[in-house]
């Protein structure tokens, strides 16, 4: 049996299941959370479609209960909760298949090029996926007459608008999540890489799984703040369009205007979207600490000179790459639950087996936990 498996891990790193429970894991964080915040998410497209009657949150809201009923504040809660599941799941398990494949490529020299890429390559996917649950779930938000929800608004908006309907506000929805999703996965993993480093001191692997999650919080909440700030205009866009109050982009952001395009249903976008990304990320990492695959292999850390201590996530990728083949040789031979720590110890001049000549670097010694 496998040392993942037997260590409480259900699968190995980078192997089919691996993506599998991650794409699992993004459709629960993303689907619960967005369901979640309805109520928010019908004020916020209503204020863009018509600020002059939605013009602040209070009484905005006020206005939903008096003239549609309580009802109509969780109207389009299946478009919220299938679309954005089907889109997370998209999102965070291509983010790890595509991360995997530009640090193969790259290297790990540039960590924020390797982010964009893997953060924008898997959002175009998951905005096709998205796209028609968005079209229905807009149109039932802001037109009480169009539908129920994602049973009967499907077959209507084909019958009258046909497959266009639905990807019709795909090109402004990518123009809104593409920068969202690259802003955020960036921000979010240079932020968890500056709390362990400038705020907690100490390595990740050194803090309990309380604190771990702590820090994914604190960074998820940062993440969603600045990506929320980047993608306001192109929000504003998309509802525009689906409710079509403008054919084109061009005139959406005529009618609109540039100021209100970044200014306009901004202060509800941060009240929702902070928490909700801040939850995602915790539902997500809290899956992949019970199924184990949290901080994988991070049991070795190297030491670079006499102040400065990295994780294994941080060394290149074709040295961890060894280490792990390295063990599965060791356990092999010596004993098939033998930990990593303890398979490594077994073998001679392990320093100078991680100091290939390409990496000279990593001269040094082992640290273990």
């Amino acid at each position: 049996m496998r040392r993942g498996i037997e260590g409480g891990r259900v699968c190995e790193e980078f192997s089919p299941g691996y993506y599998g429970l991650c794409t699992l894991g993004g459709m629960f964080s993303a689907g619960t959370t967005h369901l979640a915040i309805t109520p928010l998410d019908v004020l916020k497209v209503n204020m863009q479609v018509n600020p002059v009657k939605y013009n602040r949150i209070g009484s905005g809201f006020s206005t939903l209960w008096r003239e549609q009923g309580p009802s109509s504040l969780w109207r389009g809660w299946s478009g919220k909760f299938f679309g954005y599941g089907v889109q997370g799941g998209c999102k965070f398990g291509l983010y790890e298949y595509f991360k995997k494949i530009y640090s193969d490529v790259l290297g790990d020299h540039n960590r924020s090029f390797v982010f964009f890429l893997s953060s924008a390559s898997a959002q175009v996917f998951a905005d096709v996926a998205l796209s028609p649950f968005e079209a229905v779930k807009v149109r039932v938000q802001t037109q009480p007459s169009f539908a129920k929800g994602l049973v009967d608004g499907f077959p209507k908006l084909y019958s009258t608008e046909g497959l266009t309907g639905f990807y019709r506000g795909l090109l402004p929805l990518w123009g809104r999540n593409l920068p969202f999703s690259m802003i955020m996965f960036t921000t979010f993993e240079h932020s968890v890489d500056l709390i362990y480093r400038n705020v907690i001191q100490r390595r990740k692997e050194d803090c309990s799984r309380a604190q771990q999650l702590g820090v994914t919080c604190l960074a998820g909440y940062a993440a969603g703040a600045v990506g929320t700030v980047v993608s306001n205009p192109a929000d504003n866009i998309v509802s525009s369009l689906y409710n079509k109050k403008a054919d084109t982009v061009l005139q959406a952001v005529k009618n609109i205007g540039v100021a209100n395009l970044f200014t306009r249903s901004l202060p509800v976008r941060i009240t929702l979207v902070g928490p909700v990304v801040t939850m995602q990320w915790f539902f997500y990492d809290t899956i992949k600490v019970l199924s184990g695959l949290f901080n994988q292999a991070n049991d070795i850390k190297f030491r670079i000179g006499d102040d400065s201590s990295y994780s294994y996530d941080i060394v290149p990728i074709e040295v961890r790459k060894q280490v792990l083949v390295l063990h599965k040789t060791c356990s092999h031979t010596y004993n098939r639950t033998m930990t990593l720590d303890a398979a490594i110890d077994r073998i001679s001049s392990v320093a100078h087996f991680l100091t290939l000549e390409k990496y000279p670097l990593y001269w040094g010694w082992l640290n273990y936990s």
